[in-house]
């Protein structure tokens, strides 16, 4: 009997050790067959598993993965490539929902999500679904891409309105986006000093030095799609840094928020991104005007007319390529402005006896893709805001601007009436932001990319938010005569 036991008990490692050398040997066949795709996916699916387990014990993992992740995601796509990374913003998007529905331990305030942001985000999707009926006739696979980013709207804030609503959750998002992107900020930095990473030498040398060598200098795009998106999102988060430190806060955390500011800077300077000049001086423009501060008025129009001034007027620094793209941001006789216009006046011609315009996705990326052989598929839009004109005709576009000024507005207005003032100012931030990126969209299509898309989008839900963040506050702060 006994020697049976020890028999049993030595069959038992070897089997073990049978089924890892199976185990091992299959992997390496299907590894050398199709390449690490399959191996990739194994291992994807058993870091998912634990991952959905967590969403639906609390649905808040997925949204801070979300926020994370909009930032990261070209670094996988560059570097390991063979998946639609992109679209797994919508997965955990959808997963955070469903732990939201389903939720056992804790019940959630659906009635959060009744809010205007909301309703003026069902408003635009209602036109989007309008524009399938455009007599103009664009793809309808042109159409699905380019919704994406009206749903994006619908998924993210009436989520983030119930779920992730409290004041120490605006504080995790404030860290998390400063931390994510200075660590974009340092990747700029290496691909500038050091050199880059494989996949992005390998994105550079196939398309990317169309437009990120200039003058012989690499243009950095760090973690993002490319160096535009880069600068204007180094300049959105200056301006939430720099509001952060003027804020009304420890003295340690002020100072961190302005080294963040300073790395910020920057990093958008080594983007050679013109645009996102002019993102700093709006950005500023609207703290001001919130503030209602007259000295730090002057103050700034002061600061900001010599920034102008500088760039416009002299040729200090010109010998840095930094300065010599930020000031061809100010020269009217730029090839690249120039040629934007004439673009600009094609569009003009064409959109007269189409007031709806050409269709969603008819132009730009998912014109040149699902709409080939269009006329408008052959202009670059090289803008958000033509975009929209192109799309949706001059009566659409009236309609966007006029919901995108409205959120600006109610926006400053819940700022101004933020009794705390520590939320006034991360509010005041966020407020800063968004309305930069908002309209300096004129110039790129910043707004619709990531990270950026995101900020504004987690930055509406918190905003909105304010009056029943400013409530949770009040019974925490000291009367004035205590």
């Amino acid at each position: 009997m006994r020697q049976l036991v020890i028999s049993s008990e030595k069959k038992a490692p070897t089997l073990t050790l049978l089924l890892v050398v199976i185990g091992a040997v299959g992997i390496g066949w299907v590894t050398a067959q199709f390449g690490l795709l399959v191996p990739g996916i194994m291992l994807s699916i058993l870091l998912v598993l634990p991952f959905v387990y967590s969403v639906f014990t609390e649905p808040k993992v997925g949204i801070i993965t979300f926020v994370a992740y909009c930032f990261i995601f070209n670094l996988f796509a560059r570097e390991i490539g063979h998946f639609p990374y992109l679209y797994v913003i919508e997965g955990l998007l959808i997963f955070s929902w469903l732990g939201a529905i389903f939720h056992t331990s804790k019940q959630f305030d659906w009635s959060f999500a009744r809010n205007e942001i909301n309703v003026i985000g069902a408003i635009w999707m209602f036109i989007n679904i309008l524009e399938l009926l455009n007599p103009a006739g664009s793809s309808f696979l042109g159409w699905m891409v380019d919704i994406r980013y009206t749903l994006l709207w619908l998924l993210t804030v009436p989520l983030c309105m119930v779920v992730f609503n409290k004041h120490k959750d605006l504080n995790t998002f404030l860290i998390l986006i400063i931390a994510m992107s200075l660590l974009a900020t340092i990747n700029g930095v290496k691909q500038i000093k050091i050199g880059l990473f494989p996949g992005e030498q390998s994105w550079l040398d196939s398309y990317g030095y169309v437009t990120h060598l200039i003058w012989g200098q690499l243009r950095a795009f760090s973690f993002y799609s490319d160096a535009s998106q880069f600068g204007a999102s180094q300049a959105h988060l200056f301006i939430i840094a720099f509001v952060l430190a003027l804020g009304p806060f420890k003295l340690w955390k002020r100072a961190l928020c302005a080294v963040a500011a300073l790395a910020f800077l920057y990093g958008e300077s080594i983007s050679g991104t013109r645009g996102a000049v002019f993102t700093l001086f709006i950005g500023i423009a609207v703290v001001v005007f919130i503030n209602k501060n007259i000295k730090l008025t002057i103050l700034s129009v002061l600061v900001v007319a010599a920034g102008y001034g500088f760039l416009k007027y002299t040729y200090i620094g010109e010998s840095h390529f930094e300065v010599r793209r930020m000031r061809s941001a100010v020269k009217p006789n730029d090839d690249s402005f120039n040629a934007r216009l004439i673009n600009q006046a094609k569009l003009t011609d064409y959109l007269k006896s189409r007031p709806f315009g050409g269709g969603v996705g008819a132009i730009g990326y998912t014109g040149v893709t699902y709409n080939k052989n269009t006329y408008l598929a052959t202009i670059p839009p090289d803008s958000y805001w033509v975009k929209i004109w192109a799309e949706y005709g001059i009566v659409g576009f009236v309609v966007w601007i006029s919901l995108m000024m409205y959120i600006i507005g109610k926006s400053c207005g819940i700022v101004w009436n933020t009794k705390d003032k520590g939320l006034r100012y991360k509010l005041m931030a966020l407020t800063a932001g968004f309305t930069s990126i908002i309209i300096v969209s004129y110039g790129n299509e910043t707004m619709n990319m990531f990270p950026s898309s995101m900020i504004i989008y987690v930055s509406w839900a918190f905003i909105f938010m304010g009056p029943k963040l400013d409530k949770e506050a009040a019974p925490l702060q000291v009367p004035a005569h205590a």
